[in-house]
């Protein structure tokens, strides 16, 4: 498979994430709010690059954060509407938080009596995460309603009596999942909070829709949100992450080194799982390669390993049509995501350059890294 003139030009290894992509995402994302009337917010721990937030701004409400930091990003580099929640605020940053956010979202009813006062002070909306208990999903890691969750308030533990002041409710449940998934939770969360409902102004949905996968049903996205809207008269917030950025960029790499042990070919690249896409770890999951197939469906098929000294730091087994050779470019789909936000210098491992193409055939080098940004660390 031909590479994209720009895949083999940009330095490596190199996050490069295509504005044509990311619109399009973008477009599906502003026609939910245009026919249903909800406000859609970049939820930035899945892609906080914000060489795109004026991009992003034009389409989409706002921005949610999960600290301080993330609320910052985006007041000073997007602004629109700038929610925040957080299992549990510091003092010293709250003061900050205050006056940078419009929405606040509180994980209990301790945080809610000690933090709450001053953000209604300051006007802002104050909300309760709350936990429906209701698991849809198999990966414990990511299922804020398993047993062992810290996430949200369960029923048996809301305070009725605590609520002046709350305006909205707000769940997050999902990872990566269709509407029947929503819908199922919506039940669960009418079932036990219900009767708070009618006397809020607005319900937050939280992330993990995959809205803009292919086949990803948006006509029961849209009903679940004209539910909540003519049943309660409430707002409705979605905070995708994922879906904004899905596709819309690539980890481009090159083989460092081959070893051939007569049963295995191994390609050694300039790019780390654990360092650089630590979701094939923790998921874990295999990210798709350009021009590749399952392990033994082509004729090469290789195990992609990074450079670093964990023996784990393995990427997958894919086959090629033709064998690699060192210096061999190969590209990592869907990188835009958990990737830039979540990557780490073990090893002292370089991290990814940040690449932006804003138009077809030219890259433009946003970031480059180097020894002091692993130092500075330290």
């Amino acid at each position: 498979m031909e590479l994209k003139k720009e895949w083999q030009e940009v330095p490596t290894p190199a996050y490069v994430v295509e504005k044509e992509l990311l619109e399009k995402n973008l477009k599906i994302l502003a026609a939910l709010q245009r026919d249903t009337g909800c406000h859609v917010l970049l939820a930035q721990k899945a892609f906080s690059m914000f060489h795109f937030y004026p991009l992003i701004r034009q389409y989409l409400a706002g921005t949610t954060a999960s600290g301080l930091y993330e609320a910052r990003l985006a007041y000073e580099e997007m602004g629109g509407e700038n929610h925040i929640f957080s299992p549990a605020y510091q003092k010293h940053d709250f003061k900050e938080i205050v006056k940078i956010c419009d929405h606040i979202i509180f994980n209990s009813f301790a945080q809610w009596k000690r933090f709450g006062p001053a953000a209604l002070a300051h006007g802002r909306e104050c909300g309760l995460r709350i936990n429906p208990e209701h698991s849809t999903q198999a990966h414990a890691i990511y299922d804020p309603c398993s047993p062992q969750s810290r996430l949200g308030i369960r029923r048996r533990n809301f305070q009725p009596d605590a609520l002046e002041g709350i305006s909205g409710l707000h769940f997050h449940t999902l990872c990566e999942q269709d509407a029947d998934a929503l819908a199922e939770t919506l039940a669960a969360v009418e079932k036990q909070f219900g009767e708070f409902l009618p006397d809020m102004k607005w319900i937050n949905f939280g992330g993990g829709h995959h809205i803009t996968r292919e086949g990803y049903d948006i006509e029961l996205l849209k009903k679940c949100i004209a539910h909540m809207q003519d049943k309660y008269g409430l707002a409705v917030y979605i905070e995708p992450g994922e879906a904004v950025a899905f596709h819309a960029g690539v980890l481009v790499s090159t083989v460092l080194e081959l070893i051939h042990d007569g049963e295995r070919r191994i390609a050694i690249l300039d790019t780390s799982a654990a360092c650089h896409m630590p979701d094939v770890i923790e998921m874990p999951y295999r990210p798709p390669l350009y021009g590749a197939g399952n392990p033994g469906e082509k004729p090469y098929t290789y195990m992609f390993a990074g450079p670093t000294c964990l023996a784990g730091d393995n990427i997958g087994e894919y086959s090629l049509d033709v064998p690699l050779c060192i210096g061999s470019r190969v590209v990592f789909g869907d990188m835009a995501i958990y990737s830039m936000v979540k990557n780490n210098t073990f090893n002292g491992m370089p991290l990814p350059s940040i690449v932006a193409i804003d138009e077809p055939g030219c890259w433009k080098l946003i970031r480059q890294f180097g020894y002091d940004d692993f130092k500075m660390r330290l």
